[in-house]
C-alpha cells in the first residue's frame, strides 16, 4: 500500500469510527523481567496443559469409539492442530484490541463479533477436518462406512462448535481480566489459549463422539440433524462477523492461512512417521519441541503485531523480546525433560549428551522461528494484512515442521555418536 491515508487506515483500529487513539507508552512499555515471569509462567502452564491432554488420551484410547472407529485417531491431531490455529489467533486479536483501549469502549462489539467469527471458521474446519479424516481412513481399506462418516463429521463439528463457545468465552475473561490486574495479555494469551484448546477440544470429541456411537447401526437421524445444524450456523455467524467492524478483515484474511498451516503440518507429519519408525524414543519429545516452539512464535508475533497496531517502531531481530523468549527454552525444556523421565514416558536416557543434542536442536528450532516470524509480521503489516489474523498459524506450522526435521538430526546425532535409546519405559 502507498500514501498516508492508506498507511494510517492500517496501522490502527482505533481510528475506525473516530475511536481516539490510547496512550502507547502506558499500554506498550513494560519492564522485562516482569514480561518475562509472565510468559515463563504461561508456557509453563501450556506445556502441563499438553501433557494433560496426553495423559487424557492415553484413558480415552481404550473407549470402544476409539477401538471401533479408528478414523477417530487421524480426527484428533488434525482437529487440535486446527482449533488451535483458531483459538491463538483470537487470543493475539483480542490482545491488540486490550492494547488500543477497545475493551473499554466497544467490549460487547467485540464480544458478539469474535464469537460468531469462531464459530463460523470452527464449523468448517471441524467439517474439513473430519473429511480428512474420512478420506484418509477410506484410502487404504478401500472401504467406505457411511456411518462412520457420520460419526466423524458430527462428532468434529459438535466438538469444534461446542469448544469455540467455551474456549471464546474463556479468552475474552482472561484478557478482561489480565487488563485489568496489569498483564500483558500479549505475554500470556495465546499459551493459554493453545494448553487450554488441546484439553477441552479432546475432551470434548471424546465425549461427544462416544455417545454418538451408541447410534451407529441403529438410527442416521441424530448424526445427520447434528451437521445440518452445523451447516446453518455457518451462514448467519459469517454474516454477524462480515457486519462487525471488528472482524470484518479477519472472516476475509483467515482461512488461507489455517489451510495452509494444515498442509505444512502434513510435511511434518510424513518427516515424523519415517522418523518413529527408526528412533523410537523420538515421539515424546516431538510433542514437546513443537509446543513450547509454537508457544514461543506465537507470543512474539502477538506482541510484535500489536506494536504494530499501536503506531511503535518494530525492534530489531534480536529484540529485547527474542532475547527473553530464546533464555526461556533452556529451563522449559528441561522441566518436561525431567518430567518426562520422572513419569517414565519416554524410552531415551537423559545423559548429558542428549540433553545437549536435543538442546541445541531446541535452541536453533526458536532462533529461526523468532527470525522468520519478524520478517513475515513485518511483510504482511506492509502488504496491508492483519498479522493478527494471518501469522500465528504459519509460525506454528512452520514450528511443528522445524522441531521434526531438527529432532529427527539430533536423534541421527546421537546414534551415530552410540549415545542410543535405552529401554526405558519397555
Amino acid at each position: 500500500m502507498s500514501g498516508r491515508a492508506d498507511e494510517m487506515e492500517l496501522t490502527t483500529y482505533s481510528r475506525m469510527n473516530g475511536d481516539k487513539p490510547p496512550d502507547i507508552k502506558e499500554n506498550v512499555k513494560e519492564n522485562s523481567w516482569v514480561a518475562g515471569v509472565q510468559m515463563f509462567v504461561s508456557f509453563l502452564l501450556a506445556g502441563f496443559g499438553m501433557v494433560a491432554a496426553s495423559l487424557l488420551l492415553d484413558v480415552v484410547q481404550h473407549w470402544d469409539v476409539f477401538s471401533k472407529v479408528s478414523e477417530v485417531y487421524i480426527l484428533v491431531p488434525a482437529l487440535l492442530g486446527l482449533k488451535g490455529n483458531l483459538e491463538m489467533t483470537l487470543a493475539s486479536r483480542l490482545s491488540t484490541h486490550a492494547h488500543l483501549g477497545h475493551l473499554e469502549t466497544s467490549l460487547g462489539s467485540l464480544v458478539v463479533g469474535n464469537l460468531c467469527l469462531i464459530q463460523c471458521q470452527a464449523v468448517l474446519v471441524g467439517f474439513l477436518a473430519a473429511m480428512a479424516a474420512v478420506a484418509m481412513g477410506w484410502i487404504p481399506e478401500g472401504e467406505f462406512d457411511i456411518h462412520h462418516a457420520l460419526l466423524l463429521c458430527a462428532s468434529s463439528v459438535l466438538t469444534a462448535s461446542s469448544a469455540s463457545l467455551v474456549l471464546g468465552l474463556i479468552m475474552i475473561g482472561v484478557i478482561v481480566i489480565s487488563k485489568r490486574i496489569n498483564i500483558n495479555p500479549d505475554n500470556i494469551a495465546t499459551p493459554i489459549a493453545a494448553s487450554l484448546g488441546d484439553l477441552t477440544t479432546l475432551a470434548l470429541l471424546s465425549f461427544v463422539a462416544s455417545l454418538l456411537y451408541k447410534s451407529i447401526g441403529t438410527s442416521v437421524v441424530l448424526p445427520s440433524i447434528i451437521i445440518i445444524m452445523g451447516a446453518s450456523i455457518v451462514p448467519v455467524c459469517g454474516y454477524v462477523a462480515w457486519k462487525n467492524k471488528f472482524t470484518q478483515q479477519a472472516l476475509d484474511e483467515g482461512w488461507v492461512p489455517v489451510v495452509s498451516a494444515m498442509v505444512i503440518s502434513s510435511i511434518g507429519g510424513l518427516i515424523l512417521d519415517h522418523t518413529v519408525s527408526v528412533y523410537k524414543g523420538i515421539a515424546v519429545y516431538q510433542l514437546v519441541i513443537n509446543g513450547i516452539g509454537g508457544n514461543m512464535v506465537a507470543v512474539h508475533a502477538s506482541r510484535l503485531s500489536t506494536t504494530l497496531h499501536t503506531g511503535q517502531k518494530e525492534d530489531s531481530v534480536i529484540s529485547s523480546t527474542t532475547k527473553l523468549l530464546l533464555l526461556m527454552v533452556v529451563p522449559g525444556q528441561l522441566i518436561f525433560i525431567y518430567t518426562i523421565e520422572y513419569l517414565r514416558a519416554g524410552h531415551t536416557s537423559t545423559t548429558l549428551i542428549f540433553i545437549f543434542i536435543y538442546m541445541s536442536a531446541a535452541l536453533l528450532q526458536v532462533f529461526l522461528l523468532l527470525a522468520i516470524s519478524h520478517y513475515m509480521v513485518v511483510w504482511m503489516w506492509k502488504l496491508g494484512m492483519d498479522p493478527d489474523n494471518s501469522a500465528i498459524p504459519y509460525l506454528t506450522a512452520l514450528g511443528d515442521l522445524l522441531g521434526t526435521a531438527l529432532l529427527g538430526i539430533a536423534f541421527s546425532i546421537l546414534y551415530a555418536i552410540g549415545d542410543k535409546d535405552s529401554d526405558l519405559g519397555d
